[in-house]
C-alpha cells in the first residue's frame, strides 16, 4: 500500500510540473506556424486564435496592431514560408519568447517582399490560451564588402 501510495504521488507531482512548466518548443513552434499559414491564406478568423487582440508588431514599415495586421494580410500575396533555426525560451510559467529566421517568397501591394527575415515573438497564456502578443522581423542584409 505504501509503494501504491508512493507512486500516485510520484505521478501527481510530475503532472503538477508538466502543467506549470509551460508549452514545450515544438507546441509553441506549432501555433507559430499556425499564425503564419493563416496569414498566407488570409484567413482572418485562424489568424485571431493564435494572436491576441491586444497584439503589437514592429516592423520597417512602422508599427501594427492587429487591425492593421488583418488589413496588410490582404495586401499580401504570400506564396511560400519556411520556418528555421527555431528557438524558443522562457523564465515565466505563462510567457515565452521565440527567434528564428523564416523565408518568404510573394508580394506585398503588388511589390515582391521575398527574402530572409530575422524574427521573433513573444506568446502568453491568457486564459488556458497561448496567444501571439507580440512578432518583430528584418530583413536579412548581406554584409558590406570591405
Amino acid at each position: 500500500m505504501k509503494k501504491y501510495l508512493t507512486a500516485v504521488l510520484g505521478i501527481l507531482l510530475a503532472t503538477v510540473c508538466v502543467s506549470i512548466a509551460g508549452p514545450d518548443k515544438e507546441a509553441i513552434m506549432a501555433k507559430e506556424k499556425a499564425a503564419w499559414q493563416a496569414f498566407k491564406d488570409k484567413n482572418a478568423d485562424d489568424f485571431k486564435k493564435v494572436v491576441d487582440k491586444d497584439f503589437r508588431g514592429v516592423y520597417a514599415e512602422g508599427i501594427s496592431d492587429l487591425n492593421q495586421e488583418l488589413a496588410d494580410m490582404k495586401k499580401w500575396n504570400m506564396k511560400s514560408f519556411t520556418i528555421s533555426d527555431y528557438t524558443a525560451f522562457s523564465d515565466e510559467k505563462d510567457v515565452i519568447v521565440t527567434t528564428y529566421v523564416v523565408k518568404i517568397e510573394g508580394t506585398y501591394d503588388g511589390k515582391d517582399h521575398s527574402g530572409t527575415f530575422n524574427a521573433g515573438s513573444v506568446w502568453k497564456e491568457e486564459n488556458g490560451a497561448w496567444m501571439a502578443i507580440f512578432h518583430t522581423n528584418a530583413k536579412q542584409e548581406t554584409p558590406a564588402k570591405k
